[in-house]
């Protein structure tokens, strides 16, 4: 994994009753949540934990070190280990509330239950802070508010939509761009007067070369067909015969059948 892919690219810290959570987003897209300071606020001890996820074949394979800001300072920060969002009640559910310290028991039932859903409410619809008794205060207020609470959350759905819809479009106008510019770099070459002939042509070239070869070396007494491809060559200043522009194709058809008419008069037999 590159280091690129590592670069978060926007982080934030959510209160979780009384213990503050980071989390913060990569350029890939994916969530990922530090995990030290998540098992300081549970009592456990963090070398011990590591050791444990390296353990585990899943999420040590998932285990990514993060450059991480600062959020008292807003300033500095250091580099720490994570786990991708979606992979966080996988590290949760390994710590058995009964091995902790019974002041901490209802703490890390509290992180198993709720931690993953306040994390993933924070980046999607920009909640900070988790209030446990909101679903039950949301039962109890008035229609207006209920409605204005559902009218805010569906307006930062739409605009995340559409924010989607125009990275997508983006990205479509770029390939369908991208597309018009190789269709142009063919058509363009097709439209070439200079191009090379085609594989038929190249092929007709090849016939009246051995044709007229044959007929001189009947003359000579010797294998003349490479002296016909070089007057060919220097005729048309080429290097091989393929390589003859297709400009020129009819040109050389002419000067290879005149050359057959005076040895045969006859023209070529294709």
């Amino acid at each position: 994994m590159s280091e690129k892919d590592l670069v978060p690219v926007e982080q934030k810290t959510v209160l979780f009753y009384d213990d503050e959570i980071t989390a913060v987003r990569l350029r890939d897209g994916r969530i990922v949540v530090p995990l030290r300071p998540i098992c300081e606020s549970l009592g456990l001890a963090w070398s011990s934990q590591l050791q444990r996820v390296r353990r585990d074949p899943v999420l040590e394979d998932e285990l990514v070190s993060v450059f991480v800001i600062n959020t008292e300072s807003q300033r500095g920060g250091r580099e720490v280990q994570c786990l991708p969002l979606d992979m966080l009640h996988g590290f949760l559910f390994g710590v058995s509330a009964n091995r902790v310290k019974p002041e901490l028991h209802e703490r890390v039932l509290r992180y198993q239950r709720e931690c993953y859903r306040v994390l993933h409410e924070a980046f999607q619809e920009g909640r900070l802070t988790v209030d446990p008794d909101f679903d039950l205060l949301l039962q109890q207020a008035s229609e207006d508010a209920v409605e204005a609470y559902q009218m805010a959350l569906a307006m930062v759905k739409l605009a995340k939509n559409q924010i989607m819809l125009e990275a997508r479009m983006d990205n479509f106008g770029r390939v369908l761009a991208d597309h018009n510019n190789r269709l142009e770099t063919i058509e363009a070459t097709l439209s070439d007067p200079d191009r090379f002939i085609t594989r038929e042509q190249a092929s007709r070239i090849s016939q009246a070369v051995r044709a007229i070869g044959f007929e001189v070396s009947k003359q000579s007494g010797r294998n003349e067909f490479g002296a016909v491809y070089g007057e060919l060559y220097r005729n048309f200043e080429i290097s091989a015969y393929r390589e003859l522009p297709a400009s020129q194709y009819e040109q050389a058809m002419k000067w290879l059948n005149a050359w057959y008419q005076r040895l045969t008069n006859q023209n070529l037999p294709f």
